[in-house]
């Protein structure tokens, strides 16, 4: 083993213990940290042996294992990017949701010939 596969093993090897605590303390659901359970096993075995991703990437039709794991890790980024995308959305739009509400709950409704007096608080200028 060189040293690039032991680094890379402590690496993985901290990333799985702190994929455990998160899931253990409700940090993450369990199938959340299952999937990356996952996801630290299949890194320690490409990490181990390696011959192994070209093996599964030649019977994909791709001529490396790096080739394969740049593409695998690719479309997981762009699958990431688009739940981020939507997760960000949604919220923008629950909080125009709620500034909407909160802007009508606490509206003020003054007679244009009576004007609020400035130095009153709202709740004083309602009538």
């Amino acid at each position: 083993m060189n040293l690039f596969q032991t680094l890379a093993l402590v690496v993985v090897g901290g990333l799985f213990i702190l994929t455990l605590v998160a899931t253990l303390r409700g940090w993450a659901t369990r199938r959340e940290g299952f999937l990356w359970a996952l996801v630290w096993v299949a890194a320690v075995v490409a990490i181990v042996w390696p011959d192994a991703t070209t093996i599964i990437a030649r019977k994909l039709g791709i001529k490396r294992g790096a080739d394969l794991i740049l593409y695998c890790a690719v479309v997981v980024m762009m699958i990431g990017f688009l739940m981020v995308y939507v997760r960000l959305r949604r919220i923008r739009r629950e909080l125009t949701l709620l500034v909407r509400q909160l802007a009508i709950r606490d509206a003020v409704i003054t007679s244009p010939l009576n004007p609020p007096d400035e130095t009153a608080t709202p709740e004083e200028n309602t009538e």
